[in-house]
């Protein structure tokens, strides 16, 4: 991925990458912006000061009187990935100059911040990823990774589900010969409540093509993890 820059295309729409985009149905393809008025606004920051005082909050002072309404937008602004990211449907092609059926070298990105609401308890779960795939006809640009890291991340969701999405969104794009996507992130609902165990960190994996045949492309996939964490 050095010299002189690819060629930006749209992704085909013969085949598994354009299935998803002849459909719009792919949810890595969606883009919904969230319309939220100001009657709701309202509304909805009146329930929250309601919340907060019954909770104990002294909610009318100085420092406390916004509280509602910037809460509010800050879990509006956490929650973005629904609406989507229309910079998430273009691919380049191949470095590979075999064909399609040339292999280049597997491409590893990471580690990728994120930051996510538990749907359990909308409590957060921070940590990072990291995103493997060895290229068929496409690669995606760098950035677009993280894009897609963040679009699932940024939700009400649970840690599982976010590998699945990526595994899923990568392959619907890419149709790649493999997949890996390694994810390692702190828990609040563990550490704030329940359990109240402060030092665990919940890792995930998940393969697809070669990556789930070949142990040896597995093991350098994690010392390329390690390498960069």
């Amino acid at each position: 991925m050095s010299g002189e820059s690819p060629r930006e295309v749209p992704l085909p729409v013969d085949g598994l990458a354009g299935e998803g985009l002849e459909a719009e149905e792919a949810e890595w393809a969606a883009v919904a912006p969230r319309r939220i008025d100001t009657e709701q606004w309202t509304r909805f920051e009146s329930h929250m000061e309601e919340i907060f005082t019954a909770f104990g909050m002294p909610v009318r002072t100085p420092s406390t009187a916004d509280t509602p309404r910037r809460f509010l937008q800050a879990l509006f602004d956490a929650t973005s990935g629904y609406e989507g990211d229309e910079k998430l449907v273009t691919a380049f092609p191949t470095e590979c100059r075999g064909g399609p059926d040339c292999r280049i070298s597997q491409v590893v990105e990471g580690p990728i911040p994120f930051f996510a609401l538990c749907e359990h308890h909308s409590l957060p779960f921070f940590g990072t990823a990291y995103v493997g795939y060895i290229a068929h006809e496409h690669i995606l640009g760098l950035s677009k990774l993280t894009r897609l890291v963040r679009l699932f991340t940024r939700r009400f969701t649970v840690q599982e589900r976010i590998g699945q999405q990526l595994a899923d969104s990568l392959e619907s794009i890419l149709a790649p010969h493999g997949i890996a996507v390694h994810l390692e992130a702190v828990h609040l609902c563990t550490q704030m409540r329940g359990v109240r165990e402060r030092e665990s960190r919940t890792r995930t994996t998940y393969w697809r093509g070669t990556y789930d045949s070949d142990a040896q492309l597995r093991g350098e996939f994690f010392t390329l993890c390690r390498g960069r964490s």
